[in-house]
């Protein structure tokens, strides 16, 4: 018994330090969501930014936690990058109904991102659960109270993720959004360019 689990050790280690970013082959090539930017503009995902490797991560604003990582980390992959050429680096909120476009305005200003090739992403609550379906980010509402003002406050849970996409809107990785190294996501990103 022993002697097993000495010989699966290395093999359970791999298997958890590589799993910073899963291969996948995912063709959204054909995929049309309407969604809006943080300037009001109506704009296609992906098919408005096909001909460009995209940097898309999931996010909402309210998030008290790895959403501002996950937007940090979509920020300093810009950062990291010798030349981005021209990647487009997105975000798209699963909260439609508090994330309007002023709304995520302000939040990329927050994080100096209100400015190419940063494009932050909303849409009606329909498409955008198609969406988030389509790639599969899972959310769930985890608390809400009604406050004495009438406003509902709430927290979402949901899955850490960001995607690198191709310049023909194929998945190439599917990363761990708040966790994975940085160089890690810029090396395969580099290696699209």
């Amino acid at each position: 018994m022993i002697r097993q689990l000495i010989f699966l050790l290395p093999v359970i280690l791999l298997i958890i330090f590589s799993g910073c970013s899963t291969p996948a082959m995912d063709d959204y090539s054909n995929d049309r969501f309407e969604l809006v930017n943080q300037d009001g503009e109506t704009v296609t995902f992906p098919g408005d930014f096909q001909g460009s490797p995209l940097v898309v991560g999931f996010i909402y604003t309210n998030c008290p936690d790895i959403c501002s990582f996950i937007t940090a980390n979509v920020g300093s992959v810009y950062e990291e990058m010798n030349n981005p050429g021209d990647t487009q680096f997105v975000l798209i909120t699963f909260d439609p109904q508090r994330d309007t476009p002023d709304v995520l305005k302000g939040y990329a200003g927050a994080f100096d991102m209100d400015r190419e090739p940063f494009h932050f992403l909303t849409g009606d609550a329909e498409t955008i659960e198609a969406l988030m379906e389509r790639v599969s980010v899972r959310t769930q509402e985890s608390y809400s109270k009604d406050l004495e003002n009438g406003e509902r406050l709430y927290f979402i849970n949901h899955s850490d993720k960001i995607l690198l996409i191709d310049q023909n809107s194929q998945l190439i990785f599917d990363y761990g959004g708040s966790m994975t190294p940085i160089p890690i996501i810029v090396e395969d990103l580099n290696k699209l360019l």
